[in-house]
């Protein structure tokens, strides 16, 4: 620790406090009358602040306020003696207070006392100052607290107090702590400010004044510290930490928190945490000893066992003198002291042995090893001088003699090179036996010789670690902090004040050996570490250049059991006698893939038929043909019987495939091709056969379609121009967008394609679009099929809503069937009929389904009243399936109730108990049943026709048509309430495209009565929307066609002549245009004030409001479930 003087100050008066702005940028002090504020930057006064009327003792920068926020004004407390010093906890939670009659009173923020601590010397031993630690690391809140009774103490927020109090020689004035808790200064009557641990070890003297220092506070966040004394004078000190350590191989010292020493081993990461309870002033490391210097004492350490992990030290000897030293060495029975220019040997005993006295200042120490008692010390010195020292003998050996002074010294493994930074940071390598200069690198501040290997070192500066083998270049990467030990392929690198060992592969290094062909270099470099890859080049490499021992070890490593049996082999061959190295060097490349340079030594050494084995042995008949060459006929023929025999018998299928495509056997080779499976020489068979060839054509594309490669199948089919083929290729392997596009350049193909998609989709239970593909397919019959075997399965599991789409679907598709068949047309026309009617019930059914088994509904009790109606009076004897009426009678009772219709909720209910009812609806049935029999027998309103305003009941036996005149009701398809509409019918001899043209005219009397209605028809839909004007006109031909014979028991439609069309408005007519075979159906609108849209589809009729709404949330028809945006 290390202690610089910043700032020096003399006031008039003395400085009884002093407080930091929490940011450190101020410094206020408590002078006499006056406070004053300086800047910390350079000490200036920034203002006196003025107003006191006597002395100031204490100031202070608020954190939070003066007092808690939640008070509206300052609570007083009284207290037992005059309070001298108090300290809030961290939280703001506590607040302690120091007494003079030497008690600590801790309260809450109330003023409550919480805990009371009486110290032993009382009134005698007044509480001067207290400090709480600031430190979030600890887990209590912990409590400084210096009395004059010149003790020390530290307490818990409950009052225990923490190991025993530390005697003091003086009586404190003041006590701190760092920011984060770690140190305490403390100051008083012994003129001067100490540093201590945060257990009240002291660490030694801050600074020495000439009065009482009263006050000392720590900057935030730094290592600053400011004295306050009595008289007047202020003093800054900045204290510098330096780092105190040791290393030796593997394992590092280091001092922590001053007063511990950590052991770390750099490999296996232990770490030993050794408390020495005072400072901690020098380290040192060796072997198995470790010497730590304290004030007053030098311990020696020693490990328990030889185990090179052991990380367990006990004490050997204490050495209980003062020295003063600036370099600490411990060896296995000596410490060496350096102080300056002297080196003193002494024992653990503390016997003095021996004394050097250098001719300049020692730069540099180190033990590089030795028997015990005889270590060897390398000695550098600021004159240039290196000297090695046997801790046995009195007189140096001078190594060299430098022209600067030296820096950082090391020794390699064998004792015979050394090498040197000096002070201009130049790495110099020596030969210590002859001094010569072996080499030397620039920007180096460390250097340490590799311990396992003799020619490696490494160094470090610039912010880059720098390795060198022997005399090849360097070998850079960047690294933080300087190197300071180099052991086998780690490097120990020290970082700020953190020890680390880098992995270093060893890979550049030892490439540059083999670039060289030093191949047991190398190998000794690999044993450093290096990847299984560069083992692998070493072991290739090694063997190439024919150094077996080496390369054996190498493939040892790898475990390569091919190259060990040849290396295996040729070392019984040398013991059998042959020395030909070129020979030795062909087997290498044959086993390595190398084989035109192994044919080639095979030639050169008069091997030529170990080349001809190795190319027929690997069925390159062409390389061997082209060894042997045209001018050997016998060698040829041998080359010739060998390929034949083995084409025949050697079960290799694809070579015997590639000889028949050379003797152009087509169909032979692609059966052997396309039975193991070859696509890749399958098709290029097939790309270079002519199109003309369609036997070996067809053979390949049955092969693709069996090995299941549909893009090669469709490629050869193509080429053959076989279309059918090709369509049912794609049907197979339903490759459906590609046979689709077929279709479209060949519409004669449609049906190879429809038909199985259409049957592939219901299989795979996407029954919609099947039928859609059989319709497209013109299999009207199979789409039919499909549509009742959906609309069955709907039914069955109570899908009503699909129920009545399926069936609206069906009874569409028997009208196309009806228009393209005139043999099935009545029998189509009448299940068209029966569809309509069944998807109309289904669809109505789905909402009385939901109401009785959901616990919600979403319609209004008005439609769900008029929904049951219309069921009800449109259910015939035969019940479809899946529609319940029990559901029905049960729903129509409660709505009928709810809306006062008493007459018919009787009438539901007595339908109810004629039935057979679900023990779910028991109850309800029962008790409605009666309590409806208090209710009038009446209905709150009837139903009323439209053509002959005739009040109808709500239920009809007859059916959804008038009592009087049979006119049928048109409801609405969403609320099912009866539409103002009249269905008429055309005169014979008028044909539709006439009546559109005779509605579409003027009418006359229009200038008579306001335009009321606005048409919209835009091939969409037709709407009848309500503009503002008088409903008055004059009398309507139309509506002298609606009377009627009252009471008949017949219906008579409306018939309507040309003169009656004429006299229509367009937007009071809506047109049901069907396809033919149908006719188109005309109705007119009895209220022109109710605005009416018609689906162009399904020609359902809805209040506009409605159906607009039920399109928004489902963006299609509700009943046909047409897109809004398709076209019709």
């Amino acid at each position: 620790m290390s202690c610089f003087l910043n700032l020096f100050c003399c006031c008039c008066c003395s400085v009884y406090d002093l407080a930091f702005k929490p940011d450190g940028s101020q410094l206020i002090i408590a002078a006499g009358l006056r406070v004053l504020v300086y800047d910390v930057a350079d000490g200036a006064i920034i203002q006196p602040l003025k107003g006191h009327k006597d002395l100031v003792y204490c100031v202070a920068y608020a954190k939070d306020g003066l007092w808690s926020p939640e008070q509206k004004s300052v609570n007083k407390h009284k207290v037992s003696s005059k309070i001298t010093c108090c300290g809030w906890t961290n939280d703001g939670q506590y607040l302690a207070l120091g007494m003079m009659n030497g008690v600590v009173s801790i309260r809450n923020k109330n003023g409550e006392e919480k805990v009371k601590i009486e110290r032993p010397g009382g009134s005698a031993s007044p509480i001067w100052s207290i400090s709480w630690n600031p430190s979030k690391d600890e887990h209590n809140d912990i409590l400084a607290v210096a009395d004059w009774g010149q003790k020390l103490s530290f307490y818990q927020l409950s009052g225990k107090q923490i190991g025993k109090d530390k005697p003091l020689t003086y009586d404190p004035c003041c006590v701190g702590y760092f920011s984060k808790g770690e140190y305490i200064v403390m100051g008083g009557s012994d003129k001067q400010a100490s540093l201590y641990t945060k257990d009240g070890v002291r660490l030694g003297a801050i600074g020495e004044q000439s009065a009482w220092v009263w006050t000392c506070r720590v900057k935030p966040d730094s290592n600053f510290v400011v004295l306050g004394c009595q008289d007047g004078t202020i003093a800054c000190y900045q204290l510098i930490f330096s780092t105190v350590h040791g290393l030796y191989k593997d394992r590092y010292a280091y001092r922590d928190s001053m007063t511990d020493v950590i052991v770390q081993h750099l490999i296996t990461e232990q770490k030993v945490r050794i408390k020495c309870r005072e400072l901690v002033k020098k380290i040192a490391i060796y072997r198995n000893r470790l010497a730590i210097q304290l004030p007053e004492k030098i311990l020696i350490y020693e490990l328990y066992s030889d185990d090179t992990s052991d990380m367990h030290y006990r004490i050997k000897e204490k050495i209980c003198r003062k020295f003063e030293c600036n370099l600490l060495v411990v060896c296995s029975q000596h410490i060496i002291l350096c102080q300056e220019k002297r080196l003193q040997c002494l024992s653990f005993t503390s016997v003095k042995e021996k004394e050097w006295v250098m001719e300049s200042l020692i730069r540099y120490i180190k033990v590089i090893g030795g028997p015990p008692g005889r270590e060897g010390l390398l000695v550098g010195l600021k004159n240039g001088s290196i000297l090695k020292i046997f801790v046995d003998n009195l007189f140096p050996i001078t190594l060299l003699k430098l022209s600067t002074s030296v820096r950082c010294l090391d020794m390699s493994a064998s004792r015979n090179k050394l090498a040197v930074v000096d002070e201009h940071n130049t790495l110099l390598v020596y030969d210590i036996n002859n001094a010569e200069l072996l080499f030397q690198e620039p920007n180096a501040n460390s250097v340490a010789w590799n311990t396992q290997c003799e020619d490696m070192l490494c160094f470090s500066g610039n912010g880059y670690l720098n390795i060198k083998a022997s005399n090849f270049p360097v070998h850079q990467q960047k690294m933080q902090g300087f190197m300071v030990g180099y052991n086998g392929s780690k490097i120990f690198c020290l970082h700020v004040y953190a020890m680390s060992a880098v992995e270093v592969p060893q890979s550049a290094p030892m490439y540059q050996y083999l670039e060289r062909k030093m191949y047991k270099e190398a190998y000794q470099i690999a044993c450093l570490g290096v990847t299984d890859s560069d083992w692998r080049d070493l072991a290739t490499d090694a063997l190439e250049g024919l150094d077996f021992d080496t390369a054996k070890k190498a493939f040892i490593r790898i475990r390569d059991l091919r190259y060990l049996e040849l290396i295996s082999s040729i070392e019984e061959r040398k013991k059998r006698g042959e020395s030909d190295n070129e020979l030795f060097l062909a087997d290498v490349y044959a086993y390595q893939g190398k084989f035109h340079e192994a044919a080639k030594l095979y030639k050169r050494t008069g091997h030529e038929s170990r080349a001809l084995s190795m190319y027929t042995d690997l069925r390159m008949f062409e390389y061997a043909k082209d060894f042997v060459g045209a001018t050997d006929p016998k060698s040829s023929r041998i080359l010739m019987t060998k390929q034949a025999d083995w084409a025949k018998s050697s079960k290799e299928p694809r070579a015997a495939a590639e000889m028949y495509l050379s003797a152009g056997e087509h169909q032979k080779a692609i059966d052997i091709i396309g039975e193991h499976g070859w696509e890749d020489m399958l098709i290029d068979i097939a790309r270079k056969l002519d199109k003309a060839e369609r036997e070996p054509l067809a053979k390949c594309a049955l092969h693709f379609k069996r090995l299941k490669h549909h893009g090669y199948a469709s490629e050869t089919y193509s080429k053959m121009g076989d279309l059918q083929a090709l369509a049912q290729l794609h049907v197979e392997t339903w490759h459906w967008e590609e046979a689709f596009s077929l279709v479209e350049k060949h519409p004669d193909l449609k049906n190879d394609v429809f038909v199985p998609y259409a049957q592939w989709l219901a299989e795979n239970d996407r029954f919609e679009e099947a039928q859609k593909a059989f319709h497209k397919a013109g299999r009207q019959n199979e789409a039919v099929k499909v549509l009742e075997q959906l609309t069955h399965n709907a039914v069955v599991e109570n899908r009503f809503n699909d129920a009545g789409y399926y069936y609206w679907m069906l009874s569409m598709q028997c009208l196309d069937i009806a228009r393209e068949s005139d043999d099935q047309r009545d029998e189509m026309l009448k299940k068209f009929e029966r569809f309509q009617h069944l998807a109309e019930l289904y669809h109505v059914y789905r909402s009385i389904q939901r109401y009785t088994d959901e616990p919600f509904s979403s319609h209004m009790p008005e439609t769900l009243f008029n929904i049951c109606r219309f069921l009800l009076n449109n259910l015939t004897k035969d019940i479809p399936p899946g529609i319940s009426k029990v559901n029905t009678l049960y729903a129509l009772a409660k709505q009928s109730r709810r809306l006062g219709a008493y007459k018919l909720a009787r009438y539901s209910y007595e339908k109810l108990q004629e039935l057979h009812v679900p023990s779910r609806f028991q109850e309800s049935i029962e008790l409605g049943g009666l309590s409806i029999r208090s209710k009038p027998f009446h209905d709150s309103e009837g139903m009323m026709c439209y053509r002959c305003s005739t009040n109808n009941p709500l239920l009809n036996n007859q059916g959804s048509v008038c009592i009087n005149c049979r006119q049928p009701f048109i409801y609405s398809a969403s609320s099912y309430e009866v539409l103002p509409l009249v269905q008429f019918y055309l005169e014979e001899g008028i044909s539709d495209e006439e009546a559109v043209a005779l509605i579409d005219l003027e009418v006359p009397h229009a200038d008579q009565r306001d335009a009321r209605w606005q048409e919209t028809d835009n091939g969409e839909l037709q709407a009848l929307r309500v503009e503002e004007g008088s409903a008055d006109a004059e009398e309507d031909p139309f509506t002298a066609k609606m009377s009627f014979q009252q009471g008949g028991s017949t219906f008579v439609p409306v018939k309507v002549s040309r003169s009656a069309l004429r006299s229509m408005s367009r937007r009071d007519v809506l047109i049901k245009r069907w396809p033919r075979p149908l006719k188109w159906e005309y109705f007119r609108s009895l209220l022109p004030d109710v605005s009416i849209t018609m689906c162009p589809t399904c020609f359902k009729m809805f209040h506009s409001e409605d159906y607009e709404l039920l399109v928004l949330q489902h963006n299609c028809c509700p009943y046909c479930r047409r897109p809004i945006d398709e076209q019709n």
